[in-house]
């Protein structure tokens, strides 16, 4: 029998959406509802290769769109064992994935305070599909847990004991899933178990995370308490003075809240570039001499390469750096830049084999006289979802 898994990521305002087979990682169909709540509500999907789009009901909402996709799903003839739901936080509490009962939906409600604008649409999502697939099992995979095995020393604030004793204020992690994908994948290149294999692996995409794994396990990361800490982001501002926020809505006349929006939705590539905060645009516009963009470039490298080499001191028996996330594995520019500043380490990449690593293209881009291999590995976060949900069925 075919493993196959709903995968659901519910957003705000959306909900992508696969069904993915847990043993090959093949997806069978994907797609996502987007911009939910508004006028242009729609849902595009793929079923082999064939692209489909439907307008949804005017500001239909997360249970009108998961009606539709379950309708796609019905059209399909797929039979699913399982649904896997990403979930953002999952505090301490969630060490691995774990099957949805009113325990687990009360722990994703508790953690919404940590990130309130994922958990409680992840929770909808959840309740949502319960009542169009009642009869399945509903996984919960958190993008923090694979975090779990830091050392207090990577995840304690500087800050008073009681407030994260108390109030749990400590450094989490994202993106658990796509570095667990890029640690197995890696261990299978090197031959080797993922228990002996340790990597620095780099998510780089309008989100980004560095993460060191040392045999097998995740020992920091540069996200923190939520997604903004760390690296230059598509319109996150990533690391800065604490004091900041304070001066802003002092000089701006700020609320709070809109110093928020301004540091997670204004900031990163598009605040430095003005321009936008897709690279793809922003190479483009450099190689047209826009300093904004060239800035943009030159900040975001020199930032990555400032965490890959501090985690090196986290990682004595590295393997490899690797590369992965939409701009991890497209953006020879972004590669070659960032470890252009490892050269004094022995540290080299091949330049066409660094050319030639893109749009789906794989491997090592390390030239043969690196000290340190470097490799380009796309993700399938989908895939880790399907498969830990599996386990449950």
């Amino acid at each position: 029998m075919k493993k196959d898994v709903i995968v659901l990521n519910c957003g705000s305002s959306s909900v992508k959406f696969a069904i993915i087979n847990a043993e090959t990682g093949e997806a069978g169909l994907s797609g996502i509802a987007e911009s939910l709540g508004n006028q242009d509500a729609s849902l595009s999907y793929k079923i082999d290769g064939k692209k489909n789009t439907l307008a949804l009901p005017e500001k239909a909402g997360h249970t009108e769109a998961l009606n539709a996709i379950q309708s796609v799903i019905a059209q399909t003839g797929v039979v699913p064992i399982a649904i896997g739901h990403r979930v953002v936080h999952g505090g301490e509490k969630f060490k691995q994935a774990a099957l949805v009962d009113e325990t687990v939906l009360a722990a994703i409600e508790e953690y919404a305070s940590m990130a309130p604008l994922h958990n409680m649409a992840n929770l909808k999502g959840i309740t949502t599909a319960q009542e169009a697939y009642p009869n399945l099992p509903h996984v919960a995979v958190f993008d923090t847990s694979f975090f779990q095995t830091m050392p207090k020393k990577a995840f304690v604030y500087a800050l008073p004991m009681p407030l994260y004793k108390e109030h749990g204020i400590r450094r989490y992690g994202f993106h658990g899933t796509s570095h667990k994908f890029i640690l197995d994948s890696t261990a299978a290149q090197l031959n080797k178990s993922v228990e002996d294999t340790s990597i620095i692996s780099a998510h780089l995409g309008n989100g980004c995370s560095v993460s060191a794994i040392e045999k097998g396990q995740a020992v920091d990361t540069s996200l923190g308490f939520t997604p903004l800490e760390g690296l230059v982001m598509g319109t996150r501002c990533g690391d800065l003075d604490p004091s900041l926020p304070g001066t802003l809505q002092q000089k701006l006349g700020k609320t709070a809240e809109e110093i928020n929006d301004l540091l997670n939705k204004q900031s990163g590539l598009l605040g430095i570039s003005e321009l936008s905060n897709d690279c793809r645009t922003l190479e483009e516009a450099a190689l047209n001499g826009h300093e904004g963009a060239l800035l943009a470039i030159e900040i975001f490298c020199y930032r990555l390469a400032k965490y890959i080499s501090g985690y090196m001191i986290a990682v004595p028996t590295l393997d490899a750096i690797v590369f992965t996330g939409g701009i991890g594995e497209n953006s020879s520019l972004i590669r070659e830049t960032t470890m252009g500043y490892f050269k004094h380490f022995g540290v080299a990449i091949d330049e066409q084999r660094n050319l030639d690593a893109r749009f789906g293209n794989a491997g090592e881009i390390s030239a043969p006289s690196s000290s340190t291999k470097v490799l380009v590995v796309p993700t399938n976060e989908e895939w880790v979802i399907a498969a830990q949900a599996a386990q449950f069925a």
